[in-house]
């Protein structure tokens, strides 16, 4: 069984930043890729940004996020982290990990982490 834990949600003024993590354990043979999507309060779920971990592809933002937020990978570690800057009270969600595995395309998702941002 694959666990995902996020963490460094909190409350913070818009224009601040904040760092999520979220670290993988169990047994996974590979990873495709990770990544963050999002879900408002009232709102469907929405893809944040991925990024792969074996291929060396670049990473992908949604428009919304672009030039504000960056993820990167510790292949060692099996994690991702969001690090999100310039925030804005839109970008307030509860913040979920997601994973992609081999060899079957496996997806695993975390419990979440809530960010909110004060203006």
């Amino acid at each position: 069984q694959v666990q995902l834990v996020e963490s460094g949600g909190g409350l913070v003024q818009a224009g601040g930043s904040l760092r999520l993590s979220c670290a993988a354990s169990g047994i996974i043979f590979r990873i495709n890729a990770m990544g963050w999507y999002r879900q408002a309060p009232g709102k469907q779920r929405e893809w944040v940004a991925t990024i792969a971990f074996a291929s060396g592809a670049p990473a992908n933002y949604a428009d919304s996020v672009k030039g504000r937020f960056t993820i990167s990978r510790d292949n060692a570690k099996n994690s991702v982290y969001l690090q999100m800057n310039s925030l804005k009270s839109e970008d307030t969600a509860v913040y979920y990990c997601n994973l992609n595995s081999a060899p079957y395309g496996a997806t695993y998702w975390g419990k979440g982490t809530l960010v909110t941002v004060s203006s």
